[in-house]
């Protein structure tokens, strides 16, 4: 796949000695295939059964507003094999800024300081911002730096923990076999499910939104977000089950499957991608109906298993509620956080040059 001259080569200190590395900047004409793909691989070695599409990933990235694909992604590569690369985003979560920061780097290129390196200059790249009055540094709030991890993956906690990150919660992958027996849960009294239809989007989004407030460090969401979730390549909100008491949203679950990444794995699961339950409706069984009658809609699709995530320790108590409706643990990811304040502007940073009195990070020229 040809690149254009906008893939900028970018100055990372601290890379290791690899025969034909170069790092460069994020290229729209022709890298979302490319880190879509290094993401599969990545992903498939570590067990991490997420295989993103170009196609899911420009839908991402291109609807979030914390993320500038001209400076917040970087790409390394060995002739044209792609082995790594380094993302920064940033939104509101909880009342303060969220920097979230994602290293990705091939089996064969680990262990040699490739992954240190592009985390060192995404830190970077959110320390300059913030010194320039960018990435949220006008709103006044706290600033952290944060990342997630499957815990199955070998070496991570120790990577992690070396750059000064710890562990701040997990989150877990709960799976259920759709064979499995499932209990008939009816729905509280006065609501109904409803077919969705476009006009209704911004009421159920918003919706979610609300119930989500409720639960640890939500994030504060946007336009953007909005419409990125209704452009996905996969939705069919023909899948979704709604419960409306009156023109009021109670509740919902926000079914997707995910038909090629099924393929990819080898799998017939679908996801029950979000589940809310907005105050004044819960407590009364609603979760567990609009659940249940997900997992009978699956089926119906003819697929094995159900799948979904959820803080492990979710301040509604979600968890017990899957638990008894069948769904285990299956996956386990840490998520790190590092306080900005131990980033210290005036001392190197691994994979940064020290700030002078230009940009702390800045094209290398030389470099092809």
């Amino acid at each position: 796949m040809k690149r254009t001259g906008g893939a900028r080569p970018v100055f990372v200190a601290g890379l290791p000695e690899i025969d034909g590395l170069a790092v460069r900047r994020f290229d729209q004409e022709g890298d979302y295939a490319r880190v879509a793909e290094l993401l599969r691989v990545v992903n498939a070695h570590d067990g991490v059964d997420w295989l993103p599409t170009a196609e899911t990933l420009r839908n991402d990235w291109t609807h979030s507003d914390g993320l500038d694909l001209g400076e917040d992604i970087i790409v390394a590569e060995t002739g044209d094999v792609t082995v790594a690369y380094a993302e920064h985003s940033w939104r509101v979560r909880g009342g303060s800024v969220v920097h979230d920061l994602h290293v990705a780097v091939t089996p064969a290129a680990r262990g040699r300081g490739l992954g240190r390196a592009l985390l060192g200059w995404a830190e970077g790249r959110v320390t300059s911002g913030l010194a320039a009055g960018g990435l949220g540094a006008d709103l006044g709030i706290p600033q952290v730096l944060s990342g997630w991890a499957d815990l199955e993956i070998p070496g991570v906690l120790p990577w992690a923990t070396a750059a000064g990150y710890q562990v701040a919660g997990y989150g877990l992958t709960m799976t259920r076999p759709l064979s499995d027996p499932m209990p008939d849960v009816e729905l509280p009294p006065g609501l109904e499910v409803r077919p969705v239809r476009p006009e209704q989007h911004r009421a159920i989004w918003d919706a979610d939104a609300e119930a989500f407030q409720d639960h640890r460090d939500p994030g504060l969401r946007t336009d953007a977000d909005y419409e990125g979730w209704f452009s996905q390549p996969d939705l069919d909100t023909s899948l979704w089950l709604v419960a409306w008491d009156g023109d009021d949203v109670a509740g919902s679950v926000l079914n997707f499957v995910y038909a090629e990444e099924n393929a990819r794995l080898g799998v017939r699961r679908g996801w029950l991608e979000h589940v809310s339950v907005r105050r004044p409706w819960r407590r009364q069984g609603l979760a567990s109906a609009l659940i249940t009658r997900s997992l009978r809609l699956l089926r119906a699709l003819d697929l094995d298993e159900a799948a979904l995530g959820s803080d492990a320790e979710n301040l509604s108590g979600a968890v017990h509620i899957y638990e008894a409706l069948g769904f285990r643990r299956a996956r386990t990811a840490a998520h790190y956080r590092k306080p900005i304040e131990a980033l210290d502007p005036g001392a190197p940073l691994p994979g940064v040059p020290r700030p002078g009195p230009g940009p702390a990070i800045a094209p290398c020229p030389d470099e092809s």
